[in-house]
C-alpha cells in the first residue's frame, strides 16, 4: 500500500511537523485573513496572513490540522474559500476544508498505465452515470465496463462548481472534486478499482475559464485576469501579461496534481483554442513537458485536446514514436461527417460536412482531420486545420457522440434516436474497427435513448434566469421551436426534472433491440483487442479510401509500421451490394455474407461492415 501527494506553492499543507501552511497569492488585497475553525469547533478564529513579497501572503498554524475548516478574508466584508482548496464540502461559496493527502491508502502500486494505441475511451458524466450520482455508485459498474472492453474512462470536469447539478464546465475551485459526488478519498477510491481493473482514468479539466458564480479571484487578484482579451466567458485569464507567472504555475501544479495525488492516467484539455496565450512555451506546451519530465517518467501518462483548429503540431511524436506535445486531439470532423450523413442535418457547422458527407466520413477515417488546411464554408472560407497526414491514427479520438453533440441539442437526442439504428450501427463498426482510439458516450454501448441534457442549479437569481431564457433564445429560430408552444419546449436547465431525465436508464439495456446493440459492440472490441491491438503499437496511416455511387465506403490503411494492412468496407446504402473480398483474414463482420464458397465475393447488406487484416507472409 502506498500514500500519493503533490506538494503546491499555495493552499493548505500539512506539515511534516504538524501544523498546516496555509499560502494566498492576493496582490490585489492589503491585508487578508486567515480564519480557522478547528474540525467539531462552532468557533472560527482569525489572524493576519503576513505578505512575504510578490503579491504572496504566508501562514503556518502549528495547531492546525486536517479536518479543520478555512477561508480568506481578503475585505472586510468578503471571506472567500481557497481558490487551490482541496475539498469544500459546503459548495463554492462555503469555507474550504483542510485535507490530508496521504490518508488514503492506494493499492495500484503496480499500477503503471497503459500504452496509448490500446485505448478504447468511454466518457462518463458522474451525476448521470448512475441513479445516486456519486463516485462510490459509478466506482460499482466499472467491472461491467471493463468486461465490455473498455480500457480507459474519461470523466468530466470534476472541478467544484455551484450547486448540486451541472456539467462540470463551469467549475471555479479547480482542486476541489465537487462535492455532490463523493469526497476525494471516494475519487481515489474510484480510481483506484479502475486500476485494479486494468482501466485508465483520464479527467476533463478545463483551463480557457472559470464559472460565473463562486469565482472570487477578480476581488483580490485581478491579475489573474487579462481585462484587454475578453471571451465568452469575460476576461480571459492571464497566462502571458505582466504578473502572469503564479497564474501558469496554479494550472501546472494543478494538472500535476491530479496526476499525482489522484493519480489519475490523462487529462482532456477543454477548448485550447480558447486559451489566449502569446507566451513560448504556451501553457499547454508547458503542462504537457511537466507531464513529461514528472510523473510521466515512470508511467504512462496522455493528454487529449479538445481544439477546434486542429493545430497538427501538437500531436506530433518523435522518432521512437512519443508524443511531443499532447497524445490525442478529440476529432470532431469525423463526428459532424457521420452526423451529417446519418441524420441529413445541414445546420451550423454541419454545412461544412453536408456535401457529399459519406465521402468525408471515408477521409476523416483514412487520415484524422478532414480539414487540415482547407478553407471553411462555416468560417465565411477562412482556412482551417493543418496538414496530418504524417501523424498516426492513435492521435485522433473518434466517435459518433460526445456529451457535447449531444448536450447541446435542445432535445439532448442522442444518435441512435435521430437517425437509421442499422446505418448508426455500421457507422460505429467502422468507428470501432479503425486505427483511431475509438469513444463511446456513456449508454452508447446499448443504443440508450435517454437524452442528455443542458443542465445546472443556478435557481430562482439573476443568473439562473439569465440561463433559461438563454437556452430557449439560442433554439427559438428552429421551426420545433418557434413561439415557444406549450407541446415542445426547450427544457429548463435549472429544472430538478432535466438532470434526472439525463440519468441513464440501466434497465433499458436488457430490452430485446438495446441487448442486440451491447451485444454486438461487445464482439467488435472483442475483436480490436485481439486482431488489431497488436498491430497498432507501431503506428497506422491512411492507404486509400474512396465511396462508390451505391454508397459503399472502403477504407485501407497500413498498420504494424507499414507491414501489415488493415481493410474496412461498409455500405450506406439502400439495398445490398456484392463486392470483391478484400485481401487477408477476418477481423470482424457485420450483416455479410460470402456469395458462394468459391468465390471471392461478398454480399455486404444495407449496414453491413466487413473488416480484414492482411499481414506479411513468413519467407
Amino acid at each position: 500500500m502506498t500514500q500519493h501527494r503533490h506538494h503546491m506553492p499555495f493552499g493548505a499543507e500539512l506539515q511534516d511537523g504538524g501544523g498546516v501552511r496555509f499560502a494566498l497569492w492576493a496582490p490585489g488585497a492589503s491585508m487578508p485573513v486567515l480564519e480557522h475553525r478547528p474540525a467539531g469547533s462552532d468557533s472560527w478564529r482569525a489572524a493576519a496572513l503576513p505578505a512575504i513579497g510578490d503579491g504572496w501572503y504566508e501562514l503556518v498554524l502549528p495547531d492546525a490540522a486536517a479536518g479543520d475548516d478555512y477561508r480568506f478574508r481578503v475585505t472586510e466584508e468578503l471571506a472567500v474559500p481557497d481558490p487551490a482548496s482541496r475539498a469544500n464540502p459546503q459548495d463554492v461559496h462555503g469555507p474550504s476544508r483542510v485535507v490530508d493527502p496521504q490518508a488514503y491508502e492506494w493499492q495500484d502500486a503496480h499500477w503503471h498505465g497503459r500504452p496509448w494505441h490500446e485505448a478504447v475511451v468511454y466518457e462518463l458524466h458522474v451525476g448521470t452515470f448512475t441513479p445516486e450520482g456519486s463516485f462510490a455508485a459509478a466506482r460499482e459498474r466499472l467491472p461491467e465496463l471493463a468486461a465490455l472492453g473498455i480500457t480507459a474512462v474519461e470523466l468530466m470536469p470534476l472541478a467544484d462548481f455551484a450547486g448540486r447539478r451541472g456539467w462540470g464546465y463551469d467549475g471555479v475551485l479547480h482542486f476541489a472534486p465537487d462535492a455532490s459526488y463523493g469526497t476525494p478519498e471516494d475519487l481515489k477510491h474510484f480510481v483506484d478499482t479502475a486500476h485494479g481493473l486494468g482501466l485508465m482514468v483520464l479527467i476533463d479539466v478545463v483551463y480557457n475559464h472559470f464559472g460565473p458564480d463562486g469565482n472570487y479571484l477578480h476581488a483580490y487578484c485581478p491579475d489573474f485576469f487579462d481585462a484587454a482579451t475578453p471571451t465568452p466567458w469575460g476576461a480571459a485569464i492571464n497566462f502571458d501579461g505582466a504578473g502572469s507567472g503564479p497564474v501558469r504555475s496554479f494550472f501546472v501544479h494543478n494538472a500535476l496534481y491530479w496526476i499525482e495525488e489522484f493519480r489519475f492516467d490523462g487529462l482532456r484539455m477543454d477548448a485550447v483554442h480558447a486559451i489566449s496565450d502569446r507566451s513560448r512555451p504556451a501553457i499547454v506546451e508547458e503542462i504537457c513537458l511537466a507531464l513529461q519530465q514528472g510523473p510521466g517518467r515512470s508511467r504512462q501518462v496522455h493528454v487529449v485536446l479538445e481544439n477546434d483548429r486542429n493545430e497538427s503540431h501538437r500531436l506530433t511524436r518523435d522518432e521512437q514514436g512519443r508524443a511531443r506535445t499532447a497524445t490525442a486531439q478529440w476529432n470532431d470532423d469525423l463526428h459532424h461527417a457521420a452526423h451529417a450523413f446519418l441524420t441529413g442535418e445541414k445546420d451550423g457547422y454541419y454545412i461544412d460536412f453536408a456535401d457529399d458527407a459519406l465521402a468525408r466520413f471515408a477521409l476523416a477515417l483514412a487520415r484524422g482531420f478532414v480539414y487540415a488546411g482547407e478553407p471553411s464554408a462555416f468560417r465565411q472560407g477562412q482556412l482551417r486545420g493543418e496538414p496530418c497526414e504524417d501523424l498516426p491514427l492513435a492521435a485522433f479520438v473518434s466517435y459518433l457522440q460526445t456529451h457535447d453533440q449531444v448536450g447541446n441539442r435542445a432535445l439532448g437526442d442522442r444518435i441512435d434516436r435521430l437517425a437509421d439504428p442499422r446505418l448508426v450501427q455500421a457507422a460505429r463498426a467502422c468507428v470501432l474497427l479503425s486505427p483511431h482510439v475509438p469513444m463511446l458516450f456513456m449508454g452508447e454501448e446499448y443504443a440508450a435513448l435517454t437524452p442528455f441534457l443542458y443542465f445546472c442549479d443556478y435557481g430562482e437569481t439573476p443568473l439562473g434566469r439569465a440561463v433559461t431564457e438563454g437556452r430557449r433564445t439560442e433554439f427559438a429560430g428552429f421551426a420545433a421551436f418557434a413561439g415557444n408552444s406549450p407541446e415542445v419546449q426547450v427544457p429548463d436547465p435549472n429544472a430538478d426534472a432535466t438532470f434526472d431525465a439525463a440519468k441513464l436508464d440501466w434497465q433499458e439495456r436488457e430490452l430485446p433491440a438495446h441487448a442486440a446493440v451491447l451485444r454486438q459492440v461487445r464482439e467488435l472490441l472483442s475483436a480490436r483487442r485481439q486482431r488489431l491491438v497488436p498491430h497498432l503499437a507501431r503506428g497506422s496511416r491512411g492507404l486509400r479510401h474512396e465511396v462508390d455511387g451505391d454508397g459503399v465506403l472502403s477504407v485501407s490503411w497500413t498498420v504494424d509500421g507499414g507491414r501489415a494492412q488493415l481493410h474496412l468496407l461498409a455500405n450506406f446504402g439502400q439495398a445490398g451490394q456484392t463486392l470483391p473480398r478484400p485481401p487477408g483474414q477476418v477481423v470482424h463482420s457485420l450483416h455479410v455474407a460470402a456469395k458462394d464458397n468459391g468465390s471471392r465475393k461478398l454480399l455486404l447488406e444495407r449496414g453491413g461492415v466487413f473488416a480484414s487484416l492482411e499481414e506479411p507472409r513468413d519467407d
